[in-house]
């Protein structure tokens, strides 16, 4: 304000008092508001004052409306901040599974999933500690859970499969679970054909359970999705092998001299 004054001065001039904005009445504010609104309906402050406004007047049924619809905003708004930092928390955890505290982590992907139980790395993660410790049953339960939510991951359901392998053992558990184990290894070839080592793990567990013609048809489709792999045809040979199938096991033997012949000539 000096400052002002002494400007005025020197011009020659006085200076004016600022004039103050006129404050609005209630219903001026209402009127706004609802204009406001109108234009960007997601402004929270406007509808959260408009409803106060409502009330203030009497408007009972339109506070209500108003009121009902900030909530709806602000639940919304707190949903995204848990899933963003649930994120924040995964991440954390990965930081210190990576440098090998996993003490460290684990409470990190907890967090996580309390603010977020569909956070996908924390079940991930979870479900990895615990079958790297051998907690077969809480590892089950993650992946499960991850299995929910992506159910055409073939990684999770390759580690499922795996979880319920090992506890088909009875070492470990009462559990019957290497129907579930044949289903999980079916669902990752289902949405990743040329995943080997699932077709490895198929072929291994039809053998035990006495099932050659599942074991052969394993690997024969394992052969054709991936022609270029030779791990795919030494174990097709050998599956052969065992079932006493010698013309086809030479055939695939042939089949693969042949191809990498081909290939050493390209």
């Amino acid at each position: 304000m000096e400052a002002e004054r002494v400007a005025a001065q020197e011009e020659g001039g006085v200076a004016e008092p600022r004039a103050q904005e006129p404050q609005l009445t209630p219903d001026e504010e209402i009127a706004e508001l609802e204009k406001l609104l109108s234009e960007e309906p997601d402004d929270f402050q406007a509808r959260c004052r408009l409803g106060e406004l409502y009330f203030g007047k009497g408007k009972l049924e339109e506070a209500l409306t108003e009121v009902k619809k900030a909530i709806e905003m602000a639940e919304g708004l707190r949903t995204e901040m848990d899933r963003s930092l649930a994120m924040y928390y995964s991440n954390l955890g990965t930081i210190y599974g990576t440098k090998g505290m996993m003490d460290d982590a684990r409470p990190q992907y907890e967090r996580a999933l309390e603010l977020n139980k569909y956070d996908v790395l924390a079940l991930f993660n979870l479900g990895r500690l615990h079958n790297d410790r051998k907690e077969y049953m809480q590892a089950k339960e993650y992946f499960e859970r991850l299995i929910e939510i992506t159910p055409e991951d073939p990684i999770a359901w390759y580690n499922l499969a795996g979880v319920y392998e090992e506890l088909d053992n009875p070492q470990i558990s009462d559990y019957n679970t290497l129907d579930m184990a044949v289903q999980a290894y079916m669902k990752v070839l289902e949405f990743d054909p040329k995943h080997l080592e699932s077709s490895f793990k198929l072929m291994d567990i039809a053998f035990t359970l006495k099932k050659s013609d599942m074991a052969v048809k394993i690997m024969e489709e394992a052969v054709e999705h991936s022609p270029d792999e030779p791990l795919a045809y030494y174990n097709l040979i050998n599956t052969y092998e065992k079932c006493k199938m010698f013309e086809q096991a030479e055939d695939a033997r042939q089949r693969l001299k042949q191809r990498f012949a081909k290939r050493a000539r390209e």
